[in-house]
């Protein structure tokens, strides 16, 4: 004790002397820095006697901060200040070359007060450049002061420690001798030797376990029967991993037990256990061990039947977890290994994997499934294409439907014939027995199940033959399961695919990027479509029935059809899906009748017409999320479109809206799948959406539908995906002319010459007779039968398009005319000088419009034709 406490008054010595000089440093560092940054420093330095204005503040500093010297001096170390004014202009003792570099330096030196600690601190003018220095320290004689006037307050703990830990000793030595009732060292040693001898000699194990549930002793025999690490003492018994769960619940609950049966690895022992508290002494308990060997045997067979019965219920709950056959033969060689066998492989049929039926024999299986506790085993490696011969085990048990069990690899000539240098390497490897199960459902072989034992472990017997069939058993009805399932599922997609655009149609108006992805659930109702319209006109559809299966697919079928059959009217978004929502009313009271209750429930739909030559959109939705549009510029929108009710429901009329496009927009339409998901609220995709389009003007529209899809979706969605990104590409000017045409029969002449004139400018003069003709059929028609303003515009596409538009709206119509009738023969020659023409209807009439291909032949061919299959000859010289 008084070593200890002579070396804890040198160590607060020691202490006292370094923070002595550690504040002595940080003083004289803040006091510099302090200086350093004061007001009016730099300019003090600037005068042309910086000692005549620092000397007296450096004094001042100096009494007040307590320190011995402040020192301001130039950057090649000549002093302008000192408390020794004989000082002043000699050269700073002391480095001044880290303060140079801009950094704060401490030191103890010998200079013109003895010896000092000082701290040096650079001046920096505004552009951090140094310009002087300062320095400010303390003598170490001052220093030394302070810790000659701790050493009595030390010295005076010391004592009062040493005299209190010498009445410590005294009692603990009282107390000491109180707990030995007095015994001597000597007397002691042989006391527990005795114990020891007893305690480590009897053939009965021994635990002391104390109150808390520590093991306190454990003898050789306890060690020997529970298999204790060397540590074991003083750990916790729910700490020793070698205890069954029930021996550590009797030790943990300090009850008494008399000779009560528990597990110890491969032993059953009768445990005893008596409380340690019953005649005051300390809480615990005492336990003695007996290993009963006659159990042992029974013991045996009873855990071996308890395995396969717990290895059973893990394969029901383990097996056929989803639809996937390759999945659920994973699953069946993941429970077998190694609790049952040390490999497993799987083998199915090829014609399973893809939803169809097995073949007879057992050539053409592919390996789905390999298990092993080594990953150098020789055998067959997965996704293998295997034919098997038929004299192997695999091959018969696959024609009969039944399990074969082989005790001995080495001496079975029919397996070894299949491939004899993998056999023999297999051999080599140590596996020595093998059982294959057929996996049979529903009267079919699906494909075989192999189970391989090495050396580690014996020979499969006739009870093993019987648990390896039961799993594979359960494992069969979940993979034929899988394989309809799987065969069903691609016959729909394959459905819903066939009615899908396979390849967009070419138009000028849009570039268009598109994603279809159907649900992993199983197929359903959203499509896309892209039509091109006349006039250079793009129409844009989404839309989207609401379920799964066939019938969605179905009804999606038959509404594409509809829009189709619909926009070939040319009708507004609004008037289209109000036809449409009449065709979903009927559909639904058609199969109102049936069995089956298939009513179109929650389709909805967005239709939406591009005009590249006014760069306007017109758009309407049926219970369908509004599209997203990404300006020019990047930023992104979702138009206020107004809302109407989902497809079938009737009562409330459909509204559009109109917008203006500028060149270079992207219009994103897209299906609910998209943004909705259980996992998050729709405000939420909205957002993602808009974040993964935003920023990105330039993107085409396929790397837009990748980003998009990779931002939002899922790697397994639950609902499937229709996206369709279109960007605008308006038609340029030079391209479209127009006139205003007067209710003047004279006026069809210039109107032709006008039209020449301009094929002439966009050099497609041949094509001048077939549009003399039509212009001259459509502009008469218009002035004869229609209302003014009458006006007529040419539009070069990828087809030559005339448009006569005028107030009124009654429409022509094409009908044959008799040989002996001198008109109605106008529209025929129309039809049959030009790819196609029509009517749409404005709201404030009509316009007729005729396309002619770009690629023709000449105006008089086409004209002798067109009058040959109208009945006459104009005995044209062609």
């Amino acid at each position: 004790m008084v070593l200890l406490v002579a070396f804890a008054v040198l160590a607060l010595l020691l202490q006292s002397q370094r923070d002595t000089d550690a504040e002595a440093k940080r003083r004289s560092v803040a006091v510099a820095q302090t200086f350093a940054h004061s007001p009016g420093i730099l300019a003090a330095l600037r005068t042309p006697h910086p000692t005549k204005v620092l000397q007296p503040l450096t004094e001042a500093g100096r009494r007040s901060a307590g320190v011995d010297f402040i020192v301001v001096m130039d950057t090649h170390g000549i002093r302008y200040t000192h408390p020794m004014p004989d000082r002043i202009g000699k050269r700073f003792v002391g480095t001044i070359g880290p303060s140079l570099a801009g950094g704060v330096y401490t030191e103890s030196v010998h200079g013109p007060l003895g010896q000092e600690v000082q701290a040096t601190v650079p001046i920096e003018n505004p552009g951090g450049h140094v310009v002087a220095l300062v320095s400010a320290g303390l003598k170490v004689k001052n220093v030394t002061n302070q810790v000659d006037r701790q050493i009595p307050i030390i010295l005076t703990a010391g004592a009062a420690a040493l005299g209190g830990a010498t009445a410590v000793t005294a009692l603990v030595g009282r107390r000491l001798r109180r707990q030995t009732h007095s015994l001597a060292p000597d007397e002691m040693t042989k006391m527990y030797d005795h114990h020891d001898a007893v305690l480590h000699s009897v053939r009965e194990g021994v635990l002391i376990v104390a109150g808390d549930g520590r093991l306190l002793l454990a003898n050789d025999e306890a060690r020997r029967l529970l298999d204790l690490p060397p540590d074991a003492e003083g750990r916790h018994v729910t700490q020793l991993p070698v205890l069954e769960p029930e021996t550590v619940a009797l030790l943990s609950s300090g009850r008494e037990a008399t000779d009560e049966v528990h597990l110890a690895g491969p032993r059953l022992l009768a445990v005893n256990q008596r409380p340690t508290d019953r005649d005051g002494g300390p809480k615990g308990t005492v336990v003695t061990l007996r290993d009963s060997t006659e159990l042992q045997a029974v013991s045996g067979r009873a855990e071996t039947a308890r395995e396969r019965l717990k290895l059973l219920y893990d394969a029901g709950l383990g097996i056929g977890t989803t639809l996937d056959v390759t999945r659920t033969a994973d699953e069946l060689a993941q429970v077998a290994v190694p609790r049952f066998a040390d490999f497993v492989t799987v083998d199915l049929a090829d014609a399973v994997l893809h939803g169809e039926e097995p073949a007879a024999t057992a050539t053409g299986v592919r390996r789905v499934a390999v298990r092993a506790v080594r990953e150098d085993h020789p055998l067959y490696e997965k996704g293998r294409l295997i034919d098997f011969l038929p004299s192997t085990p695999q091959a018969r048990g696959y024609g009969t439907g039944r399990s074969e069990l082989v005790n001995d690899l080495s001496s079975a000539t029919g397996w070894h014939a299949q491939d004899p240098e993998r056999a023999g390497r297999i051999v080599d490897y140590g596996i020595h027995s093998l059982i294959s199960a057929p996996i049979k459902a529903r009267g079919a072989v699906l494909g075989v199940a192999n189970f391989w034992r090495s050396k580690e472990h014996g020979p499969f017997d006739e009870e093993e033959l019987s648990l390896a069939e039961e799993l594979v058993a359960r494992a069969a009805v979940s993979i034929d399961n899988g394989r309809r399932y799987a065969r069903e599922h691609a016959m729909a997609v394959t459905l819903q695919r066939s009615l899908l655009p396979r390849a967009l149609p070419e138009q000028s108006a849009l570039e268009v990027g598109y994603r279809y992805l159907p649900a992993q659930s199983g197929v359903s109702g959203d499509w896309f479509d892209v039509i091109p319209l006349p006039g250079g006109r793009v129409a844009l559809v989404v839309g989207d029935v609401v379920g799964h299966g066939l019938h969605a697919a179905a009804t999606m079928g038959r509404l594409r059809t509809a829009v189709h059959n619909f926009s070939t009217l040319d009708l507004p978004p609004d008037e289209l899906l109000s036809h449409l929502d009449d065709l979903v009313g009927r559909i639904d009271q058609d199969e109102a009748c049936t069995e089956v209750a298939a009513a179109v429930v929650g389709a909805t739909c967005l239709y939406a017409i591009y005009d590249p030559v006014t760069r306007r959109c017109v758009m309407a939705r049926a219970g369908h999320l509004a599209p997203a549009l990404v300006s020019p510029d990047g930023d992104v929108t979702f138009p206020d479109l107004p809302f109407g009710p989902p497809l079938g429901l009737g009562g409330m009329p459909f509204r559009s809206a109109e917008l203006d496009i500028p060149e270079g927009t992207q219009l994103v339409l897209y299906t609910d799948g998209l943004i909705e998901d259980r996992n998050r609220d729709l405000d939420v995709g909205m957002e993602l959406l808009r974040q993964s389009l935003a920023g990105h003007p330039g993107r085409p529209p396929e790397e837009s539908c990748q980003a998009v899809l990779d931002t939002l979706l899922p790697a397994r969605p639950k609902d499937d995906v229709a996206l369709l990104v279109a960007r605008t590409r308006p038609l340029p000017p030079d391209r479209i002319a127009d006139w205003d045409v007067p209710s003047d029969p004279a006026a069809v002449a210039r109107m032709r010459d006008a039209a020449c004139r301009q094929l002439d400018e966009w050099d497609l003069s041949e094509l001048s007779f077939s549009l003399e003709l039509v212009l001259s059929e459509l502009v008469t028609n218009a002035i004869r039968y229609g209302c003014e303003p009458i006006h007529v515009r040419l539009i070069l596409d990828r087809t030559l398009i005339c448009e006569v538009a005028d107030a009124s709206s009654t429409s022509p119509h094409l009908r044959y005319a008799a040989t002996t009738e001198e008109g109605g023969r106008g529209l025929f020659l129309v039809s049959q000088m030009t790819e196609r023409w029509g009517t749409r209807y404005t709201p404030t009439g009509k316009v007729i419009w005729a396309e002619l291909p770009l690629s023709e032949c000449s105006g008089e061919k086409a004209l002798s034709l067109a009058l040959a299959d109208a009945g006459l000859d104009l005995g044209l010289d062609l």
